[in-house]
Parts: structure tokens; C-alpha cells; sequence
């Protein structure tokens, strides 16, 4: 009796009715969400990380625009940071139009929709199993789990909770296709599946999801049980007619599903800096052991990071066999005990099937595994556990109060837990500091941390950090870490360069050439170094190989014309200025240049006093009037247009600037030249002051 009573608990029911029903609906939404709130809410208040938010927000010129018809014609044309996945740039786009680059609004965002998505999940769970508490507590896990926290808090992981609430919607739909079959409700299904897409590729696996679903909790496979023996024989006749119609209506999803995987597999070969992967024997044994380690960091979530880095071949023999063995007999169970508990078979499937476009398999990247992965495959365990826990509960009723009692508990627990987790992500140095404290050999922390302290003016600290990412990496001779190392190498040369060490950074731009010889940054920055230390011919030459690595870099063309004018050649500087020009219409830097060169070059012929002035007004406004170099350009402009008052005016604003910026060596040079204009003579000098 106690099995009949459970498996007709667990089939579709309709959702409580009444108000007692309403009610207690209501509390358990308003619960989720409080719930969310309290554990993400601190979010808001968080800086952007230096961890692909620049790709995706605040270095990225078209989503800071907002939304343009440029932007959303981009969008859906072309990839972003290395994916094509437009909703979500929208999502980013729409942001920037609202909130500016200020980073609260867009962690706003995201806690908006993961608090969406966890109140879409508990509906269509309710939909799909009519078990309200149970679909609640499977919500409530989803909501506030650790391994959650790096897909809410981290704004770049947009693609994550938009994904979801497509994910959610689209199940909702197909609910209700399941019930009562149309090609209305299939269309529907069809096009919020591929808004997932479109915001996240990762949900490929779905139409098997679907599958698992109409197994359980929607007993799609089953046929309408009968009175007559003959009946329910000619019903076990037709099953096989049941699944095979089952599996032909998700072929077109199917189909939706494999374009996706060609966009992103091309996309990612193309991009820029694409690594090559990982042998795959190693993929293969990593991809075994993270499966089990999502389990376990699921029990046991401690010891977080954002980074985890690849264990390459230092896998244990003995892990591994384990770890496939554990896979085995869980999958094992799962089948052989679907019709007794097919929510393990749901569950468990969920789970394996959901991670395989993120397990490694396919290599993106240079971790291990990331928490980020297992924000929807999670679902499939929450599942499992909270059916089964139920289950064992049903026998007696203080087992019941006593699982309830623990539910509670355990909730609470994770809660707090990822409420420390977030506050992990409040910027780029408590995130990477901590990583470094849960992790070892954690190069990539190292760098990051090192490009902080640049930014931050800290080169020591810095040079350290790039020294200590360059010790782990010399230990990983795969072809797979050569751009990565290469990066490393680079940053250290750069922070070098700043400290004022140009030839010990020369050797390391040397050595990040050698590792990828296509590394037009590496060339870039070499360049400019051999310029301060006079080396004309060689900078000139290195800007050159940016140049055939990246013909539209615009900074080459404007550190050339640098050359060209420190070789007295101001007609070939001004080609490459206005090169530059037109390839960053929105960077002043050319226009100041070339406005530095029409006002003061000792040759009649190239001086243009009023196109100078018009070049410096647009430099000035460009910068928005905060850069003392780009005024003294005007000033000088003014000067040759015989505009006096105005050019002294110019420079005593450029002086109070220049002061403010601490930097008195320009200030003490505006003087001077001050003083030639109150005499009416125009400057000469060749050299543009970037």
C-alpha cells in the first residue's frame, strides 16, 4: 500500500487549490526570494573583477554604448569575448544604457534573475510533480548552494542566470505541450529553447533533458493504464511507438541544438589567442574525477575558487579508476532502479548529461572544473536527494519531522556558507588573494593578482606575482599553456618596463615571442620600449608586425607617426596619424597629434593653424577637458592662429590640471611657453607629448 500511495504521489498532480493552497504558495515565493536576496543582495555593492568583465563590459567599446541598432545588429553577427551567445550581450548592452559602467546596476541584474530562476524552477517542479514541499526545498538548494555563487555574483556569468530563466520557461511550456499537445505550444517551446541558446550555449543537452523528464516525472513513456488484460496488451504493444514518437519530436530541438554547437566550436577556433588542447588521455581522466568532485563539493562545499587549475597528468591512477568505478555503479543503479524510484533516473541522468559540454571533454580554458558548471546540471542531484530523502522519510512520520527538521538546517547552512562565498567576489583582490588561500600552484591567480598590482602603481608586488606564475607554468611543457605562458611573459616585461628595467624587460617580450610568434601585443610593447631607449629602426620594425598581425590597430599606426616624427618626417607621421584616426574615431590621441603637428612644426609648408585648432577642440572634448597635454595642444593651436589671449587662457587651464595630476614637469613647461605667447610667438617643436 505504502508503494501504490507513493508512486501516484509522484505522478503530475495540479497545483493545491483554495486559499489555504494560495497562500501557502505565496509564503514559499516570498520565502525563495527573501532567501536569495539575503545571500546575494551584498552584490551590489561589489566592484567589476579583472576577470573577463572587461571583455565583456567595461573595455568593451560596443556594450558600452548601449543599445544601438549597431550594437544589436553585432550582436547577433558576431562573437563576444570568444562566444556568440547575443542575448546575453544584450543583456550587457541594455546595462551600460541603464547603469552606466557603474558595476552595482549590473550585479543587480544578475541577482534579479537568478531570483527569477529559482521562482520559475519551484513553478514548473510544482507543474511536473504536483509536491509542492519537495519542489520547494529543491528551489531552496538551487537558490542559495555555494557552488551557485561564481554564476550570481560574477556579472560576467550573465549567460548563466539568463540562460536559466529561458531554461525554466521553456520547461514550463513543454509542461504544458506534454498535457495537451499543439503546434502552438511546440513552437513556443521551440523558440524559448533557443533564447537559451542564444544566451548560453552550454544548454545543447537539453533536448535529452527532456527525455529524462518524460520518463519522470511526466510518464510520457507510459500508456494510459486499462481494466482488461487485453487491453494493457495492446497498450505494451504500442510503447515502443510511444517512444519513438517521443524521440522524433525532439529532433527539430535536436537540430537547434547542433547549430549552436557548430557557432561556438568555430567561434572559438577562430578567436584570437585559441589554445590548442590538452592530450586526450588527460582530458579524458579529468573529466571522470570532476564529475565526482561536483558531488562531493555539492556534500561538502568548502574550499572554493574561482579558479581551480587543470590537473594535467599529476592524476593519481587509482583516483581516477575510483572515480569511474563511483560513476559506474550510480549509473548502474540509476537503470536498474528506475521503476522503482525513477527520479533517481531522472535525477542522476540530469546531472551526467547536463555537464558533458563543460566537462573538460571539449577543452576551453586552462581549468580543471569551475562551480559555474554545475549551476543548472546541480538540479539532477537536488532532485535525486530531496525524492529519495523523502522517500525514506514516508515510512515513519519522526522520521519525517526529523527530515524536515534537517532540510531546514541544511538550507540554512548552505545559505551561510555562499553568503561568505560572495563576499569573496567584492573585487579583484580578495577574489584572487582567496583563491590563492584554497588552492595550490594557482598560476593563474598569481597573474591576475600581479596585473592588479600593476594597475594599482604596486610593480614589486607585481613583478612577484608574474615571477611566482611563471615559476608554477615552467612546469607545464604542453603545447596547450604556450599562449598563457606568453601572457605571463608579456606582463612581466610590461611591469618591468614601467619600473624602469627596460633591458630585463626586453628579454622576457623576447621570450613571449618566442612561445607564440603571432603575439601582436608582444610586439606592440617591445616596441615601445625600443623607442624610449632610442632604438628607432627596431620599434618601427616591431610596429610594423603588429601591423601585419592586426591591420586595424590603430596604436601602431599612431606610435609610427611617434617615429616618423623623431626622424623629422612629419608628412609620413601625419599619413599614420590620420590612419589612426579613422580606424578609432573616438580615441583623441590622433587628433591631438596631428593638431601637435600643424600648429607647431618648423615647416611652413604643413603648419594649418585653424585645422589645428579644430583638431585640438575635438581631442579636448573627446577627453572631456581632463587631459593637461591634449589642452596644451590647443593652446599651441590658438598661438598659430595668431589667437593669443586664448592660447594663454589654454595653458594657465592646462597648468591647473597638470598640477592636480602631480605632474609639475608639464606645468613648469606650460610656463614657460606662457611666456612666449604673451610675446606673440607661436611654439616649435616637433615632437607630440603623449
Amino acid at each position: 500500500m505504502n508503494n501504490k500511495r507513493r508512486q501516484v504521489k509522484d505522478r503530475p498532480g495540479l497545483p493545491a487549490t483554495g486559499f489555504r493552497g494560495r497562500t501557502r504558495t505565496i509564503v514559499i515565493y516570498l520565502f525563495l526570494a527573501a532567501i536569495s536576496l539575503v545571500v546575494f543582495g551584498q552584490t551590489i555593492r561589489y566592484d567589476f573583477v579583472n576577470f573577463d568583465d572587461d571583455l565583456y563590459v567595461y573595455n568593451a567599446p560596443a556594450i558600452q554604448a548601449g543599445l544601438t541598432a549597431q550594437g544589436i545588429a553585432l550582436a547577433f553577427t558576431s562573437q563576444h569575448a570568444r562566444n556568440w551567445h547575443p542575448l546575453a550581450t544584450l543583456s550587457h548592452m541594455l546595462d551600460c544604457q541603464l547603469y552606466g559602467l557603474k558595476p552595482g546596476g549590473h550585479h543587480a541584474t544578475n541577482v534579479i534573475l537568478h531570483i527569477i530562476a529559482v521562482l520559475l524552477l519551484f513553478r514548473v517542479l510544482r507543474q511536473m510533480t504536483g509536491a509542492v514541499w519537495k519542489s520547494a526545498i529543491v528551489a531552496a538548494l538551487f537558490a542559495v548552494h555555494p557552488l551557485h555563487v561564481e554564476s550570481v555574483a560574477w556579472v560576467s556569468e550573465r549567460k548563466d542566470v539568463l540562460s536559466a530563466v529561458f531554461f525554466f520557461l521553456m520547461l514550463g511550456a513543454y509542461v504544458r505541450y506534454a498535457r495537451a499537445p499543439s503546434m502552438t505550444r511546440y513552437l513556443l517551446v521551440a523558440v524559448l529553447f533557443a533564447a537559451g541558446l542564444m544566451s548560453k550555449p552550454m544548454l545543447v543537452s537539453v533536448p535529452a533533458i527532456l527525455l529524462f523528464l518524460d520518463y519522470w516525472p511526466l510518464r510520457r513513456f507510459e500508456q494510459p493504464s486499462s481494466t482488461t488484460r487485453k487491453t494493457k496488451i495492446v497498450n505494451s504493444g504500442n510503447q515502443p511507438c510511444t517512444r519513438q514518437r517521443l524521440f522524433l519530436e525532439k529532433i527539430p530541438l535536436f537540430v537547434l541544438a547542433g547549430g549552436s554547437c557548430v557557432a561556438t566550436f568555430v567561434l572559438q577556433k577562430r578567436a584570437t589567442g585559441a589554445i590548442p588542447p590538452l592530450p586526450f588521455l588527460w582530458r579524458v581522466q579529468n573529466a571522470f574525477v570532476s564529475y565526482m568532485i561536483y558531488v562531493w563539493k555539492t556534500l561538502w562545499p568548502t574550499h572554493l575558487a574561482v579558479f581551480y587549475p587543470h590537473p594535467n597528468n599529476t592524476l593519481p591512477i587509482w583516483v581516477v579508476i575510483l572515480a569511474m568505478m563511483l560513476l559506474l555503479a550510480i549509473t548502474v543503479s540509476a537503470i536498474v532502479f528506475r521503476n522503482k524510484r525513477p527520479y533517481v533516473f531522472t535525477g542522476w541522468f540530469w546531472y551526467l548529461v547536463m555537464l558533458i559540454p563543460v566537462i573538460g571533454l571539449v577543452q576551453v580554458g586552462e581549468q580543471g572544473h569551475a562551480d559555474r558548471y554545475t549551476y543548472l546540471p546541480h538540479i539532477g542531484l537536488f532532485l535525486l536527494a530531496v525524492w529519495f530523502a523523502a522517500d525514506v522519510a514516508a515510512v515513519r512520520e519522526s522520521r519525517s519531522r526529523f527530515a524536515t527538521a534537517t532540510a531546514v538546517v541544511i538550507i540554512l547552512g548552505l545559505a551561510s556558507a555562499a553568503f561568505i562565498q560572495a563576499s569573496y567576489w567584492r573585487n579583484s583582490e580578495t577574489l584572487w588573494t582567496h583563491a590563492l588561500d584554497v588552492t595550490s600552484d594557482n598560476d593563474f591567480a598569481h597573474n591576475n593578482l600581479g596585473y592588479l598590482c600593476v594597475d594599482q602603481g604596486e610593480l614589486d608586488k607585481a613583478i612577484a606575482h608574474f615571477e611566482a606564475a611563471l615559476e608554477i607554468r615552467s612546469r607545464k611543457l604542453d603545447p596547450h599553456y604556450a599562449v598563457g605562458s606568453a601572457f605571463v611573459q608579456m606582463n612581466l616585461a610590461d611591469a618591468l618596463a614601467r619600473k624602469g628595467q627596460p633591458d630585463e624587460a626586453l628579454v622576457h617580450y623576447e621570450e613571449a615571442i618566442r612561445l607564440q610568434p603571432n603575439y601582436a601585443d608582444a610586439y606592440y610593447n617591445r616596441g615601445n620600449v625600443l623607442f624610449t631607449k632610442g632604438r628607432i629602426d627596431e620599434a618601427m620594425a616591431d610596429w610594423e608586425k603588429t601591423l601585419q598581425i592586426q591591420p586595424n590597430d590603430a596604436d601602431a599606426h599612431t606610435c609610427i607617426g611617434n617615429a616618423f616624427l623623431r626622424q623629422s618626417s612629419p608628412k609620413e607621421a601625419i599619413a599614420h596619424y590620420e590612419k589612426a584616426m579613422a580606424l578609432a574615431p573616438g580615441d583623441p590621441h590622433s587628433r591631438n597629434n596631428i593638431a601637435w603637428v600643424l600648429a607647431t612644426s618648423s615647416d611652413a609648408s604643413i603648419r594649418d593653424g585653424v585645422k589645428a585648432v579644430e583638431l585640438a577642440q575635438e581631442a579636448v572634448q573627446l577627453s572631456r577637458g581632463r587631459d593637461s597635454k591634449f589642452i596644451r595642444t590647443l593652446a599651441a593651436a590658438y598661438a598659430e592662429s595668431s589667437r593669443f589671449p586664448e592660447a594663454i587662457a589654454a595653458a594657465q587651464q592646462a597648468i591647473t590640471i597638470a598640477a592636480m595630476q602631480g605632474n609639475t614637469g608639464l606645468a613648469n613647461t606650460l610656463r614657460k611657453e606662457i611666456a612666449l605667447y604673451r610675446g606673440h610667438i607661436s611654439l616649435r617643436e616637433m615632437e607630440p607629448r603623449n
